[in-house]
């Protein structure tokens, strides 16, 4: 009898993803990547396989295809299920809502489908700390009053709900969805990390990839919120803590009392897109070129974290910096600059 941990993981080809096979792998779970690489390329699993030194299991399906799903999940004993696969732009979510409504429903609706057929016990949503809109009062709890600002973080949102009712239905599986607040960063071997189609929709890539030369400028969208320095706060993560976070919450689903928890993943701190900029200037020593340009559709002004809850219950807390993920992103960036030649 096959006793390893297999893991489904939706999206595995992906920037979180990717990081999450590998801590999955490291931490003795077994993954299952399900990805079409709409969103990624395909030489990442060449890429993951020479960073952990093995084969990768990957299948090249979307996660609307229910009949070739079932076929693994009949062929391996599935011990859990993590979901990241889903259309992430908030940008171009406003424009393009439809899109974003019939990805990120059915692929979860398939999902939940075969995790009720196949009797799996443990599922973890990737969620977003954009289901918390605007926020009134930072840093944000669990708790939170819930509100979105983009048909993407309306996404995030009812798919919680729709776990959260699932779950019921199924008394024998546990869920937890992770919220996360912004991954940054690369892998530390620089062959693993954001590598975006098209222009980035993310701060940290458009700065690498403006000061290596992809990109004329960095467009710094606003600078008149009501944010010290008048540019928007995020909570940037590491990406490599961001991936533990799941496999701690894998290690917490049997142990947990609740059906359905909601976490939130990210440093407890605010970092302001000025801030990034110069702290990218004085970790690299490049000169990044910049304007500021009109406001988002979209963003909100400031938002951080309150983790306590992550860090008491999963057990799980960051261990790396803002600046080791600029200078992992730029280490990546040199790399699949000339990877890409």
């Amino acid at each position: 009898m096959d006793d390893k941990k297999y893991i489904i993981v939706t999206g595995g080809a992906g920037y979180i993803g990717s990081h999450t096979v590998v801590a999955l792998r490291e931490n003795g779970f077994y993954p299952i990547i399900i990805d079409d690489f709409r969103n990624a390329n395909r030489d990442i699993i060449q890429r993951l396989e020479e960073t952990l030194k093995e084969e990768v299991i990957h299948f090249s399906i979307s996660c609307q295809e229910k009949s070739r799903l079932s076929g693994i999940f009949s062929q391996f004993p599935i011990y859990g299920v993590i979901h990241f696969a889903a259309y992430k732009a908030v940008g171009e979510s406003v424009k393009n809502p439809l899109k974003y409504f019939d990805n990120n429903f059915s692929s979860l609706i398939t999902m939940l489908e075969l995790v009720r057929e196949y009797e799996v016990k443990h599922f973890v949503f990737s969620s977003s700390c954009t289901v918390y809109g605007d926020p009134d009062e930072i840093p944000v709890t669990e708790d939170s009053p819930v509100s979105y600002n983009s048909p993407y973080g309306f996404t995030k949102k009812v798919n919680e709900e729709m776990i959260e009712q699932f779950i019921s239905s199924v008394p024998d599986t546990k869920a937890v969805a992770l919220r996360y607040f912004n991954p940054i960063g690369a892998h530390a071997s620089g062959t693993i990390g954001e590598e975006p189609e098209g222009i980035p929709n993310n701060l940290l890539p458009y700065i690498t990839q403006t000061a290596i030369g992809l990109r004329e400028e960095l467009t710094v969208y606003g600078d008149d919120y009501n944010t010290e320095d008048g540019t928007c706060i995020r909570d940037y993560i590491h990406v490599v803590d961001l991936a533990e976070a799941h496999v701690a919450a894998l290690k917490y689903l049997p142990k947990s009392k609740e059906h359905m928890s909601t976490f939130n993943v990210g440093t407890g701190k605010g970092t302001s897109v000025m801030e990034m900029v110069h702290f990218f200037q004085e970790v690299t020593g490049k000169h990044l070129k910049y304007h500021i340009g009109d406001r988002r559709d979209g963003d909100i002004p400031k938002i951080y974290a309150d983790t306590n809850k992550a860090n008491d219950l999963l057990g799980w807390k960051t261990k790396l910096t803002v600046q080791d993920a600029i200078r992992s992103s730029w280490k990546f960036q040199e790399f699949i600059s000339d990877y890409r030649k």
